[in-house]
């Protein structure tokens, strides 16, 4: 992987981490153009960490409040007193339910990672398929009635929902901000705080995956400085850039653009794949 490779990639993946696009799909087929080996799950994993300091910075208001309140109830259980302040305290109650919406995705990560991995060599029409999957769900979520639960109000279902939907999103070609903000609206969310729950959720599975792969990065950044750094900064500069552009987007706009477009470049991926043209 040269330069000009790696800052394509890595806007690629910040781009699409955030935007309801896959971007486990954008990688496949954007590696897959520009003849990059798939296999380079150091690069891979170190723009994904870029993504994550990317939310991190985008919400650290809100996750320090997180922390905090997460601390305050540790200290709860202690004094027996937890059942009174997670009834009390919406940012308790929200501290762990991103803990418990994250427990799915870690399970499928921990239990199924082989059969993850050999979709993920399947084909590009395997990704392609799964895009199609993607913009039709977020295209039929955003028919249901207008819902008006926050973070002071939501409940174990809602967090549940979207916690199966980000392990669903671990196939190649389903959006994990797709997936989560559908499921988000589907069980009664406000559009705009299904968007920032999807995205403070992301923080934890992408630490998770970046911990179990750290030792990769290590080697890589002996031999490979230079793409890395690129690729981290190009990653780290368009998902900020993302997050920002979607949670204005979603305040007054559809999300049908991101639909159409799943649909458009699924079908071409997936007839070209089938076809061997690519």
């Amino acid at each position: 992987m040269d330069i000009l490779q790696a800052i394509i990639i890595g806007i690629v993946q910040g781009l699409t981490e955030f935007l309801p696009v896959s971007s486990s799909a954008h990688l496949l087929f954007a590696q897959h153009f520009l003849n990059v080996p798939s296999t380079n799950l150091a690069f891979d994993i170190l723009v994904h960490l870029a993504t994550l300091v990317a939310v991190v910075s985008f919400f650290y208001k809100d996750v320090i409040k997180l922390l905090n309140a997460w601390w305050l109830s540790i200290g709860d259980i202690l004094q027996h007193r937890f059942k009174e302040g997670f009834k009390k305290d919406p940012y308790k109650r929200f501290a762990w339910f991103v803990i418990i919406g994250t427990i799915p995705i870690g399970l499928v990560g921990v239990l199924l990672e082989s059969q993850v991995e050999s979709v993920f060599n399947a084909g590009l029409y395997v990704p392609a398929f799964f895009l199609f999957v993607t913009g039709t769900v977020l295209y039929l979520s955003q028919r249901i009635n207008k819902g008006t639960i926050t973070f002071e109000t939501m409940g174990f279902k809602e967090t549940i929902f979207m916690g199966l939907a980000q392990a669903c999103a671990i196939l190649p070609g389903l959006s994990r901000s797709g997936t989560t903000i559908s499921a988000g609206l589907v069980t009664g969310l406000d559009k705009e705080f299904a968007a920032k729950f999807s995205f403070i959720l992301s923080i934890p599975a992408i630490l998770g995956a970046t911990l179990v792969k750290a030792k990769d990065i290590g080697t890589a950044m002996d031999t490979n400085l230079a793409v890395m750094v690129v690729g981290f900064i190009a990653a780290l500069i368009s998902g900020y850039l993302s997050i920002k552009w979607l949670l204005q987007l979603i305040q007054n706009k559809s999300l049908d653009i991101f639909a159409y477009y799943c649909w458009v470049i699924g079908i071409l991926v997936f007839m070209a794949s089938i076809a061997n043209i690519i």
